[in-house]
């Protein structure tokens, strides 16, 4: 394993003893002012960024943040308070506050810890291991030639790259630490790497900017950097010269990292706090079908260098992997305790989000949907907040490409695609099987039967 710059050898696990020892800490404290229950977490950050354009150094960043969130109750009443200053007297008067502003608070009949029972535990050989932990031995000057190389490639691959919106470089590791009064403590560790580059082809009024990045836990799972460059380039000179479609009714393919937006909008529907305030247009829906029977998407928070891989949820809770949708059926909806007893459930173990959320495949890659698809349109981008929440009314300017014969054609932009979320749901003909990595909502390309289009024609 790797060590960071900037330190000698790894000292996490020291570092994160420490961590545990603030919190538990901070807990006596929290019971000495009387609080009812408490939590709190405690976190550490250290990166480096670096960002350049043109063949220049532009910025170059090195950071070390640090964290710490009190949250206390009296009863059902609730106060938070936060700081970044590990002195004495500011954790002392973090405490302090929360239990004043717990004062002042109204009761809250769903306030308070996750209950006890449910908090996450150790098996016999201990907690799981999800090969999280790859910190980069990358100094500034390492940091800034990947940015370059990367960006050279993409600018040298043909002579209509005119400009540059730049490339970067980045490497972080966190180190987080929850705990509780229920006697919950947990520790966590983690790493983090980018590279990307955008690009600006073209001249006159016919510009186009796109690019590309690649995002891993270990710098070895990252693409290389001239080839993430070059694909920069390839996606860029592809958008020249769009022409106007026609308005009317398409087939629509989402690459696979277009695609992740529409599940993000079915988790927002179904996620707790919309579901309590009824602002959702799938009020109701667990235990009724919204997908095409084939279509399932299971959580899987063990997933090896998952980006969302954990064992306990920001309450303590225990994950465990389950069916969101089974054939098509909304299995349950992605809850916390709070919203959970609001809505007189039981938490999912969801709170802070979903754990690697994976939409199962029926179909190939990509191409292979393109083939089958006829004539349709590819969307590459997205534009605008046209997406309405509690009635599901979709609207959305969008970019892409026209497919005819079961090839792509020229690409497209200043069009708008329109339709409501429930029936772009129940109109997907197929999932491929090319998951983009990059996102904790692991999906591949979403095909849908059809939907409205204006061309602008």
């Amino acid at each position: 394993m790797n060590s960071v710059a900037v330190t000698a050898a790894d000292d996490s696990r020291e570092r994160l003893d420490r961590l545990e020892a603030l919190a538990a800490r901070l807990l006596d404290a929290c019971r000495a002012q009387g609080a009812s229950q408490a939590e709190v977490s405690c976190s550490e950050e250290r990166g480096l960024s670096v960002n350049v354009r043109m063949g220049e150094v532009e910025t170059v960043e090195s950071t070390r943040d640090r964290g710490i969130g009190v949250t206390v109750y009296f009863g059902k009443r609730k106060g938070s308070a936060s700081t970044a200053d590990l002195r004495e007297s500011s954790l002392e008067a973090t405490v302090a506050q929360a239990c004043a502003i717990a004062k002042f608070t109204e009761d809250d009949a769903a306030a308070g810890l996750a209950d006890a029972d449910l908090m996450a535990r150790p098996g016999p050989d201990g907690w799981p291991d999800f090969d999280d932990w790859h910190p980069w031995a990358l100094d500034a000057e390492r940091a800034v030639d990947i940015a370059l190389a990367c960006e050279a490639a993409g600018r040298d691959a043909d002579a209509r790259i005119a400009n540059s919106d730049g490339a970067s470089t980045s490497t972080s590791t966190s180190l987080s630490v929850y705990a509780n009064s229920h006697g919950f403590v947990g520790s966590e560790r983690g790493s983090h790497h980018s590279i990307g580059c955008a690009l600006i082809a073209g001249s006159g009024e016919d510009m186009q900017r796109d690019g590309w990045y690649s995002i891993a836990l270990a710098e070895a799972d990252l693409e290389r950097p001239a080839a993430i460059g070059r694909k920069a380039a390839q996606r860029t000179l592809a958008r020249l010269q769009p022409r106007p479609v026609a308005t009317g009714e398409y087939p629509v393919l989402f690459p696979a990292e277009m695609a992740r937006s529409l599940v993000g909008h079915l988790l927002g529907a179904v996620s707790g706090g919309a579901l309590y305030r009824r602002a959702s247009f799938l009020l109701d829906s667990a235990g009724t079908r919204i997908f095409p029977d084939w279509l399932s998407m299971h959580e899987n928070p063990f997933l090896v260098r998952g980006l969302r891989s954990a064992a306990w949820d920001s309450e303590g809770v225990a994950t465990r992997a389950s069916a969101l949708v089974e054939d098509g059926v909304l299995q349950r909806y992605v809850l916390g305790s709070y919203s959970a007893r609001k809505l007189g459930l039981q938490t999912t173990a969801n709170a802070g989000g979903v754990h690697n959320l994976e939409v199962r495949a029926n179909a190939g890659g990509f191409d292979d949907l393109v083939r089958g698809m006829g004539r349709g349109l590819v969307v590459t981008e997205l534009m605008g907040q046209g997406v309405n929440a509690v009635t599901g009314d979709y609207s959305r300017g969008a970019a892409g490409f026209l497919v005819e014969n079961g090839g792509i054609v020229h690409p497209v932009d200043g069009i708008t695609i329109a339709g409501n979320l429930r029936d772009m749901f129940a109109a997907i003909e197929a999932v491929g099987g090319d998951v983009d990595p990059r996102s904790h909502i692991r999906t591949g390309s979403i095909l849908l039967g059809r939907m409205t289009v204006a061309g602008g024609d």
